[in-house]
């Protein structure tokens, strides 16, 4: 705001022995601060005095919130939580994702998937009632087991996971990117602990296994963790459909938006789901990934 400038001049004000006058009050206004001058000029029978008064520079109230309120404004840890997971699932995070397709293109060349409408169909009943669901199940079940340190249950919860993938390249794709998260998980964000919860998977760690695990020992929540990974995973499939029907990037986005809903749902349900609710329904998803082991032309590893 520009700087004011404002001039105020006051009644002569006259004792038996003094005359007095306040000469100039000048206030001078620049955003929220205030600095007052007033200088006082005092004449008497015998002398006359000049005197000058400064005032403290005070802060002016105003209806408008602290900016870091009015932004939502995130402690150093909160930032830095959400700085490693927008990472960890970034599409550039190297785990070989691109690579994968989840039986998607099989189902492209059989005419299952053939447009943005069967394609939004496909991915919702995968990830709410198939494949999707159960791998949230399991990362919101790694991520309690080593908030807890229960090093037991976090075996058998990584061993139930690596025995629940339907095909061998389903396996394949997600003990490779299991692997991969883990390793440069590790090497760019090192954290004390963490390989006693690798050591107590005791064998191969699938990739929502290794998500869950790697953002608890860091101390991130479960539900912000749940929400990323299923939008990479869901975003993963919508770029493979993309390139295999193919879409454009337009029609892509919109599925992707169509999708929100049953994302947030699913999260919810994994975040309270057990053990004993794993189960999958979506057998046409499970015979792609196996059909595609002997597709005759293919342009991903599953």
């Amino acid at each position: 705001m520009p700087a004011m400038r404002m001039k105020a001049s006051w009644p002569r004000i006259t004792t038996p022995a003094t005359t007095m006058r306040i000469i100039m009050v000048t206030v001078m206004m620049i955003t929220t601060i205030t600095v007052i001058t007033i200088t006082i000029t005092t004449t008497s029978i015998a002398t006359t005095t000049i005197t000058t008064i400064m005032t403290t520079p005070m802060l002016m109230t105003t209806n408008e919130p602290p900016r870091s309120e009015a932004w939502g404004g995130m402690t150093e840890s909160e930032a830095a939580s959400l700085y490693r997971l927008m990472t960890w699932l970034s599409p550039a995070f190297p785990v070989g994702a691109f690579s994968y397709s989840s039986g998607i293109e099989w189902a492209v060349e059989a005419g299952d998937i053939k447009d943005a409408a069967s394609m939004r169909g496909w991915l919702a009943a995968m990830l709410s009632d198939g494949s999707g669901f159960c791998d949230g199940v399991f990362l919101a079940q790694t991520h309690q087991a080593t908030m807890e340190h229960d090093l037991a249950r976090l075996r058998d919860v990584a061993e139930l996971a690596a025995a629940f993938v339907p095909s061998r390249e389903r396996q394949l794709e997600t003990t490779t990117q299991g692997r991969a998260f883990i390793d440069t998980a590790r090497a760019a964000w090192p954290s004390p602990g963490l390989d006693e919860f690798i050591a107590a998977c005791d064998g191969a760690i699938v990739y929502p296994v290794a998500v869950g695990l790697v953002s608890a020992v860091h101390d991130i929540p479960l539900a912000p963790v749940l929400h990323g990974f299923f939008h990479a995973v869901v975003s993963n499939w919508i770029s493979a459909g993309a390139r295999l029907i193919p879409l454009g990037q337009t029609d892509s986005q919109r599925v992707l938006a169509a999708l929100e809903p049953v994302v947030n749902a699913t999260a919810t349900r994994a975040r309270d789901a057990s053990l004993d609710d794993l189960g999958s329904a979506t057998f046409r998803a499970d015979l792609a990934s196996l059909r595609h082991e002997t597709q005759y032309t293919r342009l991903f590893r599953s």
